[in-house]
């Protein structure tokens, strides 16, 4: 079986770059046992996240994409250790984030914030918008009642936010405007990094600009780092710098964004891209349909995971899983036909 990728293969591309890194997530693996019988013990395991391993650049946007069920949002989740990891490492800045005990990592993740993909079931709807926004204030210490107060006024006056509105609560405002919310909660602490966990996907289409611009503004105002989940290229392809695409449980391609586009290798993002519409009635794309449905993730395929529904599956795509190679350019795929 090929190895996963060590973590600094995906963040380099020739010179040292390690120093500007402020994420490096190391063979990362996260499986929920499945249990059942008289006595509920584990008879399966669903094999969620499998040796995943990438860098992510300071300053910058890395773009997680994938069909639904293919991991991203576990990763996401288990890298701020919401979700306890199975095995692998994640270092932020240089420190081991599963290595630190309950008052380090408490100190951490004031650096480390989420916003979640639903704007509706992520904010408690008894509780009125100024305290939901400035909870992490006051578990963190921070200040006294008045000076939380002027940094949640501040924060919501920087995601497009009346001051007036702090009293209120969630079920008094749209989808656009509790997503806002969301990002001033992730935004009050100052944080360097931020989880976008499809933030946009819940949003009408007139709606998701508006938040990725914001989202993109925050980033130069605050110098923010990324991790952005989504299942939509187009959206990836806007907000990213890098994109990771992934496959039941793996990366199987990671480029810097434009290279992708341009030259994407495996068919699952050719796939995913000939998709995607043009507005130029003259041009035409080839589409490329997959055939079947994505295997379990309890159970997958032996060798490369893609192969019951790869257009192009060879004799050894069935028996064995393709290393992780550069192909140059920082450009890495994991495919037999490459």
């Amino acid at each position: 079986m090929a190895q996963a990728p060590s973590a600094s293969q995906p963040g380099s591309d020739g010179g040292d770059r390690t120093q500007d890194e402020m994420l490096v997530v190391d063979r990362l693996v996260k499986h929920f046992p499945v249990r059942g019988g008289l006595l509920y013990r584990t008879v399966a395991k669903v094999q969620a996240v499998d040796g995943v391993s990438f860098a992510i650049r300071r300053g910058e946007t890395f773009g997680l994409v994938g069909e639904s069920g293919c991991g991203k949002s576990t990763i996401g989740r288990t890298i701020l250790r919401l979700l306890p990891a199975t095995s692998g490492s994640v270092r932020f800045e240089g420190v081991d984030l599963f290595a630190q005990r309950r008052g380090d990592l408490k100190r951490l993740r004031r650096h480390m914030q989420i916003i979640f993909q639903d704007p509706f079931s992520s904010l408690d709807p008894r509780m009125p918008v100024g305290t939901i926004i400035g909870e992490g204030l006051e578990i963190h210490g921070i200040g006294d009642r008045a000076e939380r107060e002027r940094i949640v006024q501040g924060t919501m006056d920087l995601v497009g936010l009346r001051a007036q509105y702090v009293r209120r609560y969630p079920h008094e405002f749209s989808g656009g405007q509790r997503q806002r919310i969301g990002i001033a909660r992730a935004l009050v602490l100052r944080p360097k990094f931020i989880v976008c966990d499809e933030p946009v996907s819940a949003l009408d289409v007139s709606i998701q600009s508006q938040i990725l611009n914001l989202l993109k503004d925050l980033q130069q105002q605050l110098h923010l780092t990324y991790l952005f989940i989504a299942h939509n290229l187009a959206v990836v392809k806007y907000i990213s710098d890098q994109i990771g695409v992934m496959y039941l449980g793996k990366l199987v391609e990671l480029s810097e964004s434009q290279e992708l586009f341009l030259r994407p290798l495996h068919p699952d993002p050719r796939a995913l891209l000939s998709a995607i519409p043009r507005p130029d009635p003259v041009t035409k794309r080839e589409r490329i349909v997959l055939t079947g449905d994505v295997p379990s993730p309890i159970n997958p395929p032996t060798g490369c995971r893609f192969h019951p529904r790869c257009p192009i599956a060879m004799e050894i795509c069935h028996r064995e899983e393709p290393e992780w190679r550069d192909v140059g350019g920082g450009h890495h795929v994991a495919c037999h036909a490459v």
